[in-house]
Parts: structure tokens; C-alpha cells; sequence
């Protein structure tokens, strides 16, 4: 495993990481996560992503009594969560990035983790209807108050992102140092075109989800919704337009050939090609069972057959030949 600096921080992540978005509590019981986070942690990931409102908050706690059973060195590892949508219908709990539903979000995230503070708090989704300033203090608070050590954003416009960096400066206070966007070979655009300059500029971190845009680029999908699979979970109806689209498929069955080549399963190929990036700090990885934990570790060494040739070959593939505009 090889370990990359999260921006310009004085941390470093794993390249692969491990989260727990879908499968704890919804797949995974404190048991099987152990297992699996075990595995990971073996493989050399030491970040562990994790959110308030994942399984309603029940994946926190089955993170948190996972690591209270697996009884890790605290330095050892690093946790993250994240606030946003909140775990309650009230309005300043749902859909909010004031100062109130933050402060209260990491204590009670604190709480379900079992933990005295976690590594990385993220703003989940952008407010517009809080000031940045607002939410830009209560982070920064969180921080001196020792409940976490950074924070970011995820899935935040680059000129909201440069807002909180500038406001941030101006008042000396902990900047976000880090974006968690979706990026994988069929979403793109985002990450190589309108955060460049974060990257560049600000010595923006990335810990990336969704290498396997939910399941679809690791082939399962090829001949239909499996039962055992993502996109046959209750409440997760939103991601049968994505599974069942033809010209997407396509694209997929066309990549099985280069995996081939590469002697690696198509899962493997598509994490591998993440880390191809210089600006992905870390690729969030997740599984329902150990064996899809073993088999996403050795995406890393796979990264390394990836040459130019094959990237270009991939590109034309996905619809980006030399010339072309990024479709999504």
C-alpha cells in the first residue's frame, strides 16, 4: 500500500481507503464489519470513511463498536464523517449547515462512533441558505474545541469551496483542506475540469467515492439487476436507470478486453484508473464481504501495468478519443 498526502496537509491516507456508505447496517452487521475493516486495515488502509446520515446513523454505530471490538491503536487510523442532510425532521435539523446542527452533529456522531474525536469532518452538501462565514467559524470551532482535526467539503462548487478557503484566511481560521467528489470513468467532469484550480492553487486534498459508480463498472450488471446486489435494495430504486442504460453497459462490456489484457477484473481496472490521477488522494473503496475487500486491495498494484497507451485506449472507450469534450 502506498500513502499519499491529503493536500497539503501534513497527513497521509492510504491510496485505497475503506467506506462504509450502503452495506453497514444495511448489509453488514458489527461482525461482518470487523471482518471487513480488518482486512482492509491488514491491506494497509488506515482511513475509514463514514457518515451521520448513512443507515440513519446505525453505521456509525456499527463502525464505532467495530473499532471498540477490533481495539486498533488510535494513531493507527484515521475516521470521517459528515453532516448535512442531519437524522431529523426539525428546520434547523434537516438539509442545514448552521452552527446549531453542526455542533450538535459531531457530538452526536462522536457518540455513535465511540470516539473522542474523528480525523475529517465534511460538510456533506453546500447550504445556500446559511452563510458560508456561519458555517466556515462552527468548523473551525470544532476543531479547537479537539473534536476533529480537519475538515472539507463534498460535493461543493469550486467558487463555494474558494469562498470558505478565502473567508477562512482572512480570519485565520482552519480552512477546509479537502473535497470528497464522486469520480469514476463515467463521471468526470467535476473532478478534471472545475477543481483543477483547488488542486493546483490551494493544495486541495481528494478522497474520491464511487470508483465503481455504484457497482455498474465491475460488470454485475451486464445481463440485468442481480438480486443480491446494490440496485436491488430497498430505497435504492434511484440507481436502476443508471444499471439498466444500454450505452453505458456498452462502455463497460467494451473495458473487459483491456481488463483482460491486464490479467485483473474489471472492479480492479476502474479503482486502478482513479488512482492514475495525481490528484486523488485517496479512492474510498466499500464491500459486503471480505473477498471484495481482498480482491479492490490489489487494484493498487494493477495501477502500476496502467500505461499511458492503455489510459488513452480507456478514454476512447468512455468517449473522451484525443479531442473530445468530457460527455458527462
Amino acid at each position: 500500500m502506498q500513502y499519499r498526502h491529503l493536500g497539503r496537509t501534513g497527513i497521509r491516507v492510504s491510496e485505497l481507503s475503506f467506506g462504509s456508505w450502503v452495506t453497514f447496517s444495511n448489509q453488514a452487521d458489527v461482525k461482518a464489519a470487523a471482518d471487513m475493516m480488518s482486512a482492509a486495515y491488514e491491506a494497509g488502509v488506515n482511513f475509514f470513511d463514514n457518515a451521520e446520515v448513512y443507515a440513519g446513523g446505525k453505521s456509525e454505530e456499527v463502525m464505532g463498536a467495530a473499532l471498540k471490538k477490533l481495539g486498533w491503536r488510535r494513531g493507527s487510523y484515521l475516521v470521517s464523517t459528515k453532516f448535512y442532510w442531519g437524522l431529523f425532521d426539525g428546520v434547523n435539523e434537516r438539509n442545514t449547515l448552521n452552527r446549531k446542527r453542526l455542533i450538535e452533529g459531531i457530538n452526536g456522531s462522536l457518540e455513535r462512533l465511540q470516539l473522542d474525536h474523528v480525523d475529517l469532518i465534511y460538510c456533506h452538501r453546500p447550504d445556500s441558505t446559511t452563510p458560508i462565514e456561519e458555517t466556515v467559524w462552527a468548523m473551525h470551532n470544532i476543531i479547537e474545541w479537539g473534536k476533529a482535526i480537519y475538515w472539507g467539503t463534498s460535493e461543493w462548487a469550486a467558487s463555494e469551496i474558494v469562498a470558505a478557503i478565502e473567508i477562512a484566511e482572512k480570519h485565520h481560521l482552519h480552512k477546509p483542506v479537502v473535497e470528497q467528489p464522486e469520480y469514476n470513468l463515467f463521471q468526470r467532469s467535476r473532478f478534471e475540469k472545475d477543481y483543477i484550480r483547488l488542486y493546483k492553487e490551494y493544495g486541495y486534498g481528494s478522497t474520491t467515492w464511487s470508483p465503481l459508480a455504484s457497482g455498474l463498472l465491475t460488470g454485475k450488471y451486464n445481463n440485468g439487476i442481480p438480486k443480491d446486489s446494490r440496485g436491488a435494495l430497498k430505497g435504492y430504486d434511484w440507481l436502476h436507470k443508471q444499471m439498466t442504460d444500454k450505452e453505458k453497459l456498452a462502455r463497460v462490456k467494451a473495458l473487459e478486453p483491456v481488463a483482460k489484457e491486464l490479467r485483473c477484473t474489471l472492479s480492479q481496472l476502474a479503482i486502478a484508473w482513479c488512482l492514475k490521477n495525481s490528484f486523488v488522494s485517496t479512492v474510498i473503496t466499500g464491500a459486503s464481504r471480505v473477498e471484495q475487500v481482498h480482491e479492490n486491495m490489489k487494484a493498487a498494484e494493477v495501477a502500476l501495468k496502467i500505461t499511458p497507451e492503455i489510459l488513452e485506449r480507456i478514454d476512447k472507450i468512455f468517449g473522451l478519443a484525443k479531442g473530445e469534450e468530457d460527455e458527462e
